[in-house]
Order: C-alpha cells, then structure tokens, then sequence
C-alpha cells in the first residue's frame, strides 16, 4: 500500500500540548513511539526496544468502505540477549481499526495484534506499560515505565529540523531515564527485571531528504542523571547531509546543538552475515558538549524488518564513553541506510 504524498508545508513549528500531543496524529504521513533501553536481572544485562509505527496511506479519508486501509500500523519487538550473544526480534503489521491495530489521539495508547504501549498520568508525570511477546523469537515483556524527568523537547521547544529545507522537520520530544520493572521471559523461564528506557514519540510530513540514503542516531542515559541525543542524516557517499542533537545535564540545563556543530566519525566496522551491509559499530561524537565514544555491546543487532516496515536496520544496545575512556551511560545506537537506502 503506498503512503499518501506529504502535504506541502503542511506541519508548521507550534507549542506541543500535552496531553493531547502523547497521542497520535493521523493527520500527518509518518510518526513512532520508540522505546529502547536496558534490563537487569540476576547480574545479567539485555537491552529491549518496542517501536511502533503509524503510516498515513493514499486511500482518501472520505473513502465509504470502513474496510479501507487509510492507516496502517507496525511494530518492532527485540530483545539485545547478551548473555546468549543474540539479537531476538520479531515484527507485526494490520491496518488500523477492528481492535486489531489501534491509536489513540488522546493520549499514547497504540497495540497491535496483542503488543501495547499505553500511557497513565495526564498531564502529570508519565507512566507506561509496553507489552510484546514472540513465539518464533521465544522472548516477552511486560513492563512498566515511569518518568523521573520532565519531557525533553527536541529541537526549538519540539520542532526538529532534519534537513536544508524549512518543511524538513518533525515535531519530536524524548522521555530519557524512564525507570523500568517488569517481567522479562526468554526459553520458558521468567525473571522480574528492573533497568532504564529512552522513549522517542516523532511525527512528521517530510522527514528526509531525497539526497539522504538513512541516518545514525544516538540516545543515551547517563549515569550522573543527563540524557543526550545526536544524529546525523546520511548521503551515499557517507556523509551527513544534516545533523543535530540535545544534551541536558544533570542539572537540568539543556543545549540543542546546530547542524554544522554534530560530527559523527565512524570507528570499528560489522559486516552482517545476512545483509552484507557494513555497519560502524563504534563511534566518536563530538558536539558542543562533549566529544564521546560509542560502544555496541553486541555487534549482531541487525534486524530484518522487510515483512512491515520494509527495511533492514542496526538498533542496538551500546554504551558511552567520555574522552578519557571512562564509561559514562548506556543506550542505543540505530543505523539506517545500510542495507539499501531507506525508503519512508
């Protein structure tokens, strides 16, 4: 099914509204709830995402059959399960309606096919439970995560430019150290677990660039208490077309950088076995705030995406690093592009 052409100019720089702005927007081509972060049980460390993805089709919203796909949704489950030296991962796709695949405008409540993420507190701090289990991947979650922070506004106050062109832009705001508890079940066997998560909800008309082939992006979690994000937009040829990010300290101080002032230097290479696609998995960042190293944890979290959301991606767990090669947070690395250039 092909996505509706974007509405020229149509999303426009505004004050995000909560809770309202927790919710979906199906007004707008492309937006995701993306959740990543880490779990700890019995001296063991994984990493977990939940992603899920809404796409505004062409089918016009006057269409009279109720059976018309004018939404579709998709979802991504992993589990990072180090102990094993695996990625685990499994996918979903439905059009929206039926109580197969729903979004709510009202406040963060997506599922799919028996995956949720849904949100409780109104206007108050946040509170979440994600839910996703795979047969074929042999993994579930049940989680609960809550906000120690305040929503960290992308951008100007939310507005995140990602490229030269003014409409280039979505409206964007992360949750950073989220804590997590939960139940984490892999091969039959159950453990309570408890860790961090990195939230991202971002909706947009015009995202990338058609000089862009994908982008490598960053959220960490530092461990005095700051949260930072960076990413760049890729050409073919490797370098960025358009870059940015946010750092806020464990003071509460927040800096979003520009996009000349974000580099992303590429250090040790993965080649995956099954794509052939060559994936940096170590990097050195350097930002007004910082220059710092990122680590994979695991070099094989490449996930085929191809039967939903049509792509194959890296999304890892990874851990940061300052300049004096200390470690100083934890969190995710993604890379898209790789494989083939992406196509949204």
């Amino acid at each position: 099914m092909p996505t509706a052409p974007a509405a020229q100019g149509a999303l426009r720089p505004r004050v995000l509204a909560f809770p309202a702005d927790f919710g979906a927007h199906p007004d707008t081509r492309t937006e995701w709830w993306y959740v990543t972060g880490t779990l700890l049980s019995q001296g063991e460390l994984r990493g977990f995402q939940i992603t899920f993805f809404r796409s505004r089709t062409a089918v016009p919203t006057t269409h009279p059959s109720r059976f018309a796909a004018r939404q579709l949704l998709f979802a991504h489950a992993a589990l990072s399960d180090l102990p094993q030296r695996r990625l685990r991962h499994d996918q979903r796709i439905a059009r929206a309606g039926f109580g197969i695949a729903e979004a709510s405008q009202r406040d963060t409540d997506v599922s799919l096919q028996g995956w949720s993420l849904r949100r409780e507190g109104g206007s108050g701090p946040s509170r979440y439970r994600a839910v996703a289990s795979s047969d074929t991947a042999r993994f579930a979650v049940d989680l609960r995560l809550a906000a120690t922070q305040p929503l960290l506004l992308q951008g100007e106050a939310g507005w995140s430019r990602k490229g030269p062109r003014p409409e280039q832009a979505s409206h964007y705001y992360s949750e950073a150290q989220l804590a997590v508890s939960g139940t984490l079940r892999v091969d039959g066997r159950a453990w309570p677990v408890e860790g961090g998560a990195w939230l991202d909800h971002e909706w947009s008309d015009t995202l990338m660039d058609p000089q862009a082939v994908g982008w490598d992006w960053i959220g960490m979690n530092l461990d005095d208490g700051a949260a930072f994000m960076a990413f760049r937009l890729r050409r073919a040829d490797g370098t960025a077309l358009w870059a940015g990010g946010t750092f806020r300290g464990a003071d509460g101080q927040t800096r979003s950088f520009a996009s000349d002032a974000v580099a992303f230097a590429p250090g040790r290479v993965w080649t995956s076995p099954a794509s052939r696609a060559a994936y940096p998995v170590e990097w050195t960042v350097t930002t007004p705030a910082g220059r710092f190293v990122v680590k994979a944890l695991l070099d094989s979290q490449e996930l085929d995406s191809r039967a939903s959301t049509g792509s194959i991606y890296w999304e890892g767990l990874s851990e940061l690093f300052d300049e004096a090669g200390r470690r100083v947070g934890r969190g995710y690395l993604e890379m898209t592009g790789y494989a083939a250039a992406l196509k949204l």
